[in-house]
């Protein structure tokens, strides 16, 4: 027997487990988050008489006589002045990581009450986020300690909420506290368990599966094979990619699903799993796109190994190049990354009647629910999907990964089901950023004119489709970088592989093409005899002028802001490397791509209802601020609600930077109608009232034949300094982006300084590792940052937007934020040393010898 106190509670217990399973699932401790299940991430810092320890690596059998202190267990002063210290710092975005923070907070104020910024650092230096770039969490930690140091009293609530103002996030007591609900925080009774068993090969035939053992285990349900699904695909875009693979059909990647086992206990998860016998011939994976363009290729599905060709031409590219003066042409390399969101995917389903209901965390619950409901071969209607708090997304929890299985588990058992990967599942199946092969030429004139880029593109799609497509086109249109030239062309091609399928990561394809096209643009500038500042001053777009794609940049375009925000830091030092670029808000390109939002008087609050999700952006809060911005209300008479496929008008995917701009209109529409309403009605009046508003971004398709076509409804803009120290590691991050119009503060710095962490990752210590088609990576050694390791940052934000503007002229930062980063840092490396750096992670750094 073990005995040991929990937040003061005396506890005995018989059976030894997990720390972590034991604060979650007995005593119902949910704000201890399991991240990693390793010891790596932090999210489940406990704290063990005083000292710092994580719950997932810890037994029952190592806590007796001890005392176990949770985020639960803090006083209720120390409960009010972090939940203060950190809205008021914006310290949290997807919050998951926040409980973790805060007990690695405590531990260290309890020992030194007046830490300083490098005794900050090295006390959270065991906790990771993903969000944040850090920055603001350890002024929160600065913040809490100084009041609970000088027992400064917390300000009573201030509920002013325009736009502008620095508003505290409206979830951040939730966050702080661990007691708002994630996934695998939602609880049904009767509640059981599932988890697929994955491909042995990269690519085989599956001759035979043999579930009976499975089933004769006491614990076991069922067990589920593709023969059990109505409609056994899905897919964002094309569904292509299995729920379970057949038996006599080839796997195509290791993660790929055989067969799902359906326990009573969570616990026997694994040992039923292992009953499951799959007989399997081994066949040669294609492991990258050239293997799988060679003519004598297998086919990897039946429409072939190619998901995509994309082309864009305008003027006469080979003729510019021709007849230019200078000419650079080079040949780059990025991997394929991981979005090493906090939270690992987790999904919760059970059956009602004829109605299924569906808890998850992902980017759109319409898209959960269609696919759900396509694959059961039921009504949309059928399928009803609520939002969890999100821990992350950044692209990476657009596709369906627990979500089909959950749904499908319940569906056919009538029990409630919970789905949830293990990190290292996590690693092994959902889609990464797409490794690309690019080869980029770019040419000026005598003078350091700008002429023409052409841009050839080969992307690793991986297994299966997802976003494919979109993510190779969003590539070469940008790939020309914003600057006023009339000669451009990209081709590219997007090729199925037996690795893990690419998608949709923060900069959606474009991190890739910026990194090659802005060193080419440092070597021309060289040949023309001039510094990279200036080349790129005289050649960046101006308001009226028109884009390489011929889009006509509009008056408030800031590129030239952002490059002037950044000189002196550039000029500033000799070991300093430039980087601009730009990003689209909106889908574009002539599809639909609505944002939607019903206000509803209820009470004498104001209830926000859209089917936006909040992935860490904040976009709860945008949408309050821009609700009181334009009625006068204040904060305490508006309340968000979740997404909700039933409660929430559809507001589109959080996808593309663009729900601030798409929601953000919606709400501004619906809101000028409540206030309308509220000069000749007070709030109790117009009790039951709603109010729907929708912004439809109307916009031309790709290779539109237009001279100036309008692919996108707003681009933004940026610009990063990378600054060198002398230990060879970056020192400094200047960065200054064009964001039309700053909502709130905190949260547009927050989202430029963790959007230049998540780059700089990129950049210098970020990879993903295959052996023959094998994932080799775990979440400790994928080279995430900690806070240790990161440099001071700079934060220019320029403001051109204007009242009159679509969302009062805001365009968004979410996805901009990460792109300039690792060009910038690899042009300082060679204004340094000379060597060129055409592949990531860089070589040649103080990061990797």
């Amino acid at each position: 027997m073990y005995q040991f106190q929990v937040n003061g509670t005396y506890h005995q217990v018989l059976d030894d487990q997990r720390l972590i399973d034991y604060l979650r699932d007995t005593l119902g401790l949910r704000g201890t988050k399991e991240g990693c299940s390793g010891g790596a991430c932090g999210t489940c810092t406990i704290l063990i008489d005083g000292k710092k320890s994580k719950a997932c690596v810890v037994t029952l059998s190592q806590l007796d006589g001890k005392k176990v202190t949770t985020i639960e267990g803090l006083s209720e002063r120390e409960k009010s002045v972090y939940t203060y210290a950190f809205g008021e710092c914006g310290a949290v975005q997807c919050g998951f990581c926040i409980p973790g923070m805060i007990i690695s907070a405590k531990a260290l104020i309890d020992e030194n009450p007046n830490p300083t910024s490098a005794d900050i650092k090295k006390a959270i230096m065991g906790n990771i986020c993903r969000c944040t770039g850090y920055v603001k969490i350890e002024q929160g930690i600065a913040l809490a300690a100084q009041m609970l140091r000088d027992n400064i009293p917390v300000p009573a609530a201030d509920y002013t909420a325009a736009v502008g103002t620095p508003l505290h996030r409206i979830d951040v007591e939730d966050k702080v506290l661990g007691t708002g609900l994630y996934s695998d925080d939602f609880k049904v009774d009767g509640m059981v368990y599932a988890k697929a068993i994955r491909s042995k090969y990269p690519r085989a035939r599956v001759d035979r599966i043999d579930i009976n053992k499975a089933l004769a285990h006491p614990q076991c349900i069922t067990v589920l094979t593709a023969c059990d699904v109505p409609f056994n695909k899905t897919g964002h875009l094309t569904p292509d990619w299995d729920v379970f693979i057949k038996e006599g059909h080839v796997t195509r990647y290791v993660g790929d699903a055989i067969a799902l086992a359906v326990v009573k206990e969570k616990k026997y998860l694994d040992e039923v799993c292992n009953l499951i016998d799959v007989e399997y011939t081994e066949l040669k994976p294609l492991l990258t796109p050239e293997e799988a363009m060679a003519p004598d290729a297998p086919l990897l599905h039946e429409s072939g190994n190619i998901l995509s060709y994309q082309t864009l031409s305008r003027g006469d590219v080979d003729k510019a190049i021709a007849e230019s003066a200078f000419v650079v042409t080079n040949h780059y390399s990025t991997p394929q990354t991981d979005h090493a969101f906090m939270e690992p995917e987790c999904a919760v389903a059970y059956r009602v009647g004829d109605i299924l209901h569906l808890h998850s965390g992902s980017q759109n619950v319409f898209d959960d629910r269609r696919e759900v409901a396509r694959m059961l071969g039921i009504p949309d209607e059928s399928v009803q999907v609520h939002s969890m708090l999100v821990g992350g997304g950044f692209g990476g929890k657009e596709d369906m990964s627990v979500q089909h299985h959950a749904s499908l588990a319940a569906w056919i058992t009538g029990l409630p089901v919970n789905v949830r990967f293990s990190r290292q599942e996590s690693l092994l199946i959902h889609t990464k950023r797409h490794a690309m092969e690019m080869d980029i030429t770019t040419a000026c004139d005598e003078a350091g004119n700008l002429t023409a880029s052409k841009v050839s593109i080969v992307s690793n799609c991986g297994a299966y489709a997802s976003l494919g497509g979109p993510v190779l086109q969003r590539a070469g249109t940008h790939s020309s970088g914003p600057y006023h030239f009339e000669n451009f062309a990209f081709d590219g091609v997007c090729v199925y592989t037996n690795t893990v399928p690419g998608g949709a990561f923060r900069g959606f394809g474009v991190t890739q093409t910026v990194f090659g096209q802005e060193q080419n643009i440092d070597e021309l500038a060289a040949l023309v005899g001039m510094d990279p500042w200036a080349f790129r001053y005289k050649n960046a777009v101006r308001p009226g002028e028109a884009l390489p794609n011929g889009q006509i940049c509009s008056e408030e375009t800031g590129l030239v802001e952002c490059l002037e925000a950044v000189k002196e830091a550039y000029y500033s030092s000799p070991r300093s490397g430039l980087a601009i670029c730009m990003k689209n808000s909106g889908i574009g390109v002539g599809l639909p791509d609505i944002g939607r939002t019903t206000l509803e008087v209820q009470n004498g609050i104001v209830r926000i209802r859209t089917g936006a999700a909040c992935i860490g952006q904040g976009v709860g809060t945008m949408a309050t601020q821009i609700l009181c911005e334009t009625t006068g209300l204040t904060r305490d008479k508006v309340l968000v609600e979740s997404p909700d496929t039933v409660r929430t008008p559809n507001s589109g995917t959080t996808t593309a930077s663009r729900q601030t701009l798409f929601t953000g209109e919606a709400t501004r529409l619906a809101s000028v109608k409540l206030k309308e309403l509220l000069e000749t009605k007070s709030l109790d009046e117009l009790n039951g009232t709603e109010i729907t508003e929708e912004f439809l971004g109307v916009t031309d398709p790709f290779n539109s034949d237009k001279p100036h076509p309008k692919n996108h409804v707003a681009y933004g803009f940026g610009a990063c300094v990378a600054i060198i120290g002398d230990d060879n590691k970056v020192s400094d991050l200047h960065v200054a982006y064009d964001v039309g119009r700053v909502i709130n503060p905190q949260s547009c710095e927050g989202q430029a300084e963790g959007g230049a962490i998540m780059g700089m990752g990129y950049g210098v210590t970020e990879d993903f590792v295959y052996k023959d088609g094998y994932v080799m990576s775990k979440y400790g050694t994928l080279g995430l940052l900690r806070s240790t390791q990161c440099p001071k940052i700079h934060v220019s934000l320029i403001e051109k937007g204007t009242p009159d503007q679509y969302a009062y002229g805001a365009k968004g930062i979410g996805e901009i934020s990460s792109i300039p980063i690792a060009p910038s840092i690899a042009n300082a490396y060679r204004r340094i040393d000379g060597e060129p750096r055409r592949s990531l992670p860089l070589c040649h750094t103080g990061y990797r010898k």
